[in-house]
């Protein structure tokens, strides 16, 4: 293949070839886009066109008798043209709606990823990047059966955490009651890494006194209270519209394809891989990466649009959509711009 830049038919034919295909999942032919009014061009001018395009690599034709498909190659080149479109009213309206009635950035995550998969009848994916310097906003502690306690620990930028832990003997209602106190008065807006260090430092410099609460909160430490947790909170939906996709996968593959989607690191890494550089901000360039095979085999027919924001608590958050080559690129990349959006401003 030459490599040669496109001249302004060759674009707007191969435009248009993608956008019937999209439409239609059909191989598109010379007689339907010489049906288009505004081309006035002849089926022999556009076949003409076609053909150089298949031997650029842009276009594949199935079969002798078929018209022609985009290639992924075809896919990037159309979507480096596309932009977001504002949503209509009542869609940015649902998408505020709906995410503002989230408490917690967890839940706001969760209701990103529900929202973008039922707008774009795609894979929703969310996820939040703790930030390094949390600060701790409360602390809960309650005591459950069999020498188990729940540990919630809230900070201040709208994360919760709750983890429960069993403990080598039973802390009663009153003491867990006490140490929570002393834990939300002694450090309540401490990043929750000096204030762990600033625990284990009074506990160990008040060892000869060694009272009750000392010991109770020497246990809770040693189960981890107050150790900030570095893994992303992230959630995803809409796995199931790719069961109906013609992905070209092998039984095998497909079942690698969702055990692949399964495992949270390797969605995680799939998100640092692509969108780390897609921009700072939600107002800025949206990330389309399409043919995600460098990332996993069976990914070589996806795409994943999306963005990193950045939060007003100082955390990062990365909203995407994982689909098939053949989706509308607009109508998912305004979707996730909005959302993005919306996390900044909430």
């Amino acid at each position: 293949m030459s490599g040669k830049q496109l001249n302004t038919r060759e674009l707007e034919i191969l435009h248009l070839i993608v956008r019937a295909y999209i439409d239609t999942g059909e191989p598109v032919g010379s007689r339907t886009l010489s049906r288009l009014r505004h081309l006035a061009l002849s089926p022999a001018s556009i076949r003409n066109v076609m053909a150089d395009l298949a031997e650029e690599g842009y276009l594949t034709q199935p079969h002798t008798s078929a018209g022609r498909i985009p290639t992924d190659k075809a896919f990037r080149n159309f979507a480096g043209t596309v932009s977001a479109r504002p949503l209509p009213a009542v869609d940015r309206d649902r998408i505020f709606s709906q995410m503002n009635k989230a408490e917690s950035l967890e839940e706001r995550v969760s209701m990103a990823s529900r929202v973008l998969t039922e707008m774009t009848r795609n894979v929703g994916i969310a996820a939040a990047l703790p930030n390094t310097s949390q600060e701790l906003e409360h602390l809960e502690l309650i005591g459950l059966s069999d020498r188990r306690v729940l540990m919630i620990v809230a900070t201040r930028d709208r994360m919760v955490r709750n983890r429960v832990v069993t403990l080598d003997r039973e802390i009663s209602s009153d003491e867990l009651t006490t140490i929570r106190n002393y834990v939300n008065m002694n450090f309540a807006g401490w990043t929750l890494e000096r204030a762990r260090a600033e625990l284990l430092r009074r506990i160990e410099q008040d060892r000869a006194l060694y009272d009750a609460v000392l010991q109770h909160l020497t246990m809770l430490c040693q189960k981890g209270l107050l150790v900030v947790d570095p893994d992303p909170h992230i959630e995803m939906d809409g796995t199931s519209w790719l069961v109906g996709l013609d992905l070209h996968l092998t039984r095998e593959r497909m079942r690698d394809l969702f055990r692949a989607l399964e495992e949270k690191k390797r969605v995680v890494a799939l998100l640092d891989r692509f969108l780390e550089s897609s921009g700072d901000s939600a107002l800025g360039r949206v990330g389309v990466h399409i043919g995600l095979e460098d990332a996993h085999p069976s990914m070589r027919e996806l795409t994943l649009i999306g963005v990193t924001v950045d939060l007003p608590s100082g955390g990062r958050a990365r909203i995407a959509v994982l689909g098939p080559m053949r989706m509308h690129y607009e109508r998912v990349i305004s979707a996730v711009q909005q959302i993005g959006r919306t996390f900044e401003g909430l």
